[in-house]
């Protein structure tokens, strides 16, 4: 305790009469240093004006009030009124910012922020909590990095007291990381987050039994790329064992915006070109999902709980990998620009929305996703950029290639003329949840180039599996997004999205590229009504004109025939104008095109609380449509 309390009075004294001692250095820096970036460079200069943006928007929201007591010096949200364990990260976007721009009021935030995190979230073991009032210490490795970071980068514009607590405190991080971390704490995630820790805070301090530590995991994560894909596996239990249809645990959200960063900058560190080779290998899969407007693809994911549109909510961003690697693929380098731009169009009175419908449907924004991106951007704006060659070609899902299938995780993507699609029948659930990503040979992604996304998953039903880090759904007619049949029984649901036995097969014939699936209606635990099992087929008709869907159920019970349904909520803003023609047919208007949904059965507008439901995962509205029967047809077009 006298640690604890000994550290605190030193923060409180650095804050109120240690910072000026570095003001000199600060001004001296920022006179001398030019711009990181040269003014040709579309991801360099978007990452640095980006950066400033939120940065800024961060430091107003910091609590500068000495009576608030604990709460002085963290950043308390707008949207939720929190302060997030975790925006100690934030110490280094701030430090980057102050040697950027010789702005003090950054420098002061960084200490302010020091004190919050050693008096609210600091433990005795050298660990730090992810939350005030939580147990879960795994972020610690995290924070290392953010502080190591700072360290290194930035180092020279701290007062020399305020640099050694910083130091003492990394230290004793660092034997908690050292002391509890193996390849199997939590998960994937968070070992190859140590490994990067580890290796990063050995170097800055010299301590070979760190780096040594970081080495061995990083060694053991090596196995943990799946054999034909080359996807990075462990986002999930059972960590070693396959499920049914061969697959382990895949979260392309954690992978692109947490591991294979981190996993990238430890081969920049340490030169170790075999891990890099790897990396590389994987980066170029995971690519595969990027959609063209720069959206992650994470329909399918087992942690996608905590998908948003543009990537995680809480991972820091896909920058480091894509960015720092490029010179290795130059594709990678429009990964980054493309997943940044979205960033930007996500961005609005300063913050990072956790969608693209945040604002149209009046959502409260959370800070969270703000202070963890604005650290990928100040990775790759601080860290030497690669040489970049320039080969012309694009992202995979910018061409028109027809049918693609990615064994590991049982999913099919789809790119014919403007049309791009995914359909999955993965079965990997995350731990003991159910109802998380659908399965079943669903519909995940119905995309255009001309309007964005049309049909999109969500979690089949919305849980808060990481409460802290999600945001509540008060909406009472809140619904899953994604495509289906479900039928509703004595107060359970059954749906086809739900069956992880589903068979699924693919076919091309001249221009049409047709996807079926075979599954049941089934529950979150995979059982059948009570009246015995229903089951379903679904055919997905591909052209480059036109996308026909078919659902239908076989050998109905009597007792069912009335209360199933087929439920197609078609992705749209509040902003687009609706027209209804008769009961078969409804026109979007979007931006740039007019889609038509036509059915050879009436289509019915669920009801919602207001003209669109909303869905935090991935942060869209819909207008929620379904057909009353246990069969139909939809016809889905887009004229520009």
């Amino acid at each position: 305790m006298s640690r604890q309390v000994s550290r605190r009075k030193f923060i409180i004294t650095t804050a109120t009469g240690g910072v000026g001692l570095a003001m000199g250095n600060i001004n001296r820096l920022a006179a001398a240093v030019a711009s990181p970036f040269s003014g040709d460079d579309d991801l360099y200069a978007l990452s640095n004006s980006l950066s400033a943006t939120w940065a800024s928007t961060l430091l107003g929201l910091q609590i500068k009030d000495k009576s608030q007591g604990a709460d002085y010096g963290g950043l308390r949200c707008p949207g939720t009124q929190h302060i997030y364990g975790r925006i100690g990260d934030t110490i280094y976007p701030f430090m980057h910012m102050a040697r950027r721009t010789g702005d003090s009021r950054y420098l002061d935030a960084a200490v302010l922020l020091f004190r919050w995190i050693e008096t609210n979230v600091s433990q005795p073991d050298g660990s730090w909590l992810n939350e005030p009032n939580d147990k879960w210490k795994g972020i610690t490795a995290f924070t290392i990095i953010a502080l190591s970071e700072a360290i290194l980068n930035h180092g020279e514009l701290m007062d020399p007291a305020f640099k050694s607590a910083i130091n003492d405190r990394l230290a004793k991080a660092g034997e908690f990381i050292h002391a509890n971390f193996n390849i199997d704490f939590g998960n994937i995630n968070y070992p190859i987050s140590g490994a990067y820790a580890l290796s990063l805070l050995g170097t800055i301090q010299d301590n070979p039994k760190f780096k040594q530590k970081g080495r061995v995991l990083t060694q053991q994560a090596m196995k943990f790329f799946s054999r034909n894909n080359h996807l990075l596996f462990g986002e999930g239990t059972p960590y070693y064992e396959a499920s049914k249809k061969g697959c382990f645990s895949v979260d392309l959200g954690y992978n692109v915006e947490e591991s294979l960063p981190n996993l990238a900058l430890y081969g920049l560190l340490n030169k170790d070109e075999e891990l890099l080779t790897m990396v590389t290998a994987s980066l170029q899969t995971h690519m595969e999902f990027m959609l063209p407007d720069g959206g992650w693809d994470n329909s399918w994911g087992t942690r996608n709980y905590k998908w948003t549109y543009w990537g995680s909510r809480t991972s820091d961003g896909c920058q480091p990998a894509y960015a720092l690697l490029a010179d290795r693929d130059p594709r990678f380098y429009r990964v980054a620009l493309k997943n940044t731009q979205l960033l930007q169009q996500c961005t609005v009175n300063g913050l990072l929305m956790g969608g693209l419908h945040y604002n149209t449907h009046h959502v409260p924004v959370s800070m969270h996703h703000t202070f963890c991106h604005i650290k990928a951007l100040t990775t790759i704006l601080d860290h030497e950029r690669p040489t970049l060659r320039q080969d012309g070609k694009g992202i995979p899902r910018e061409s028109r290639y027809g049918l693609r299938f990615f064994e590991d995780i049982q999913t099919w993507l789809i790119a014919t003329g403007k049309f791009r699609a995914t359909v999955t029948g993965y079965d990997r659930e995350y731990k003991a949840m159910h109802n998380g990503h659908a399965s079943g040979g669903a519909l995940t992604m119905l995309w255009h180039e001309q309007t964005g996304p049309l049909l999109v998953a969500s979690m089949n039903s919305y849980q808060l599996v990481e409460a802290g880090n999600m945001q509540s759904d008060t909406d009472p007619h809140n619904m899953a997004l994604t495509p289906r049949v479900e039928l509703s029984s004595n107060g359970v649901t059954y749906m086809n999205i739900c069956h992880l036995d589903a068979t699924v097969t693919a076919s091309e014939t001249g221009s049409a590229i047709i996807i079926r699936a075979s599954s049941r209606l089934v529950d979150q635990d995979q059982k059948d009504p009570a009246e015995g099992p229903v089951y379903c087929h679904t055919e997905y008709i591909f052209t480059p004109n036109k996308i026909t869907l078919t659902l239908r159920c076989d050998k109905v019970p009597d007792v069912y025939k009335n209360n199933i349904r087929i439920v197609v909520p078609v992705i749209s803003a509040s902003t687009e104008k609706v027209q209804t023609t008769g009961h078969n047919k409804i026109t979007i208007q979007k931006n740039k095109a007019r889609v038509t949904i036509t059915s050879g059965q009436p289509l019915t507008r669920l009801e919602t609380t207001g003209s669109r439901v909303f869905n935090f995962v991935p942060g869209l509205e819909a207008i929620p449509l379904a057909i009353n029967g246990h069969a139909g047809t939809i016809d889905i077009s887009v004229k520009e």
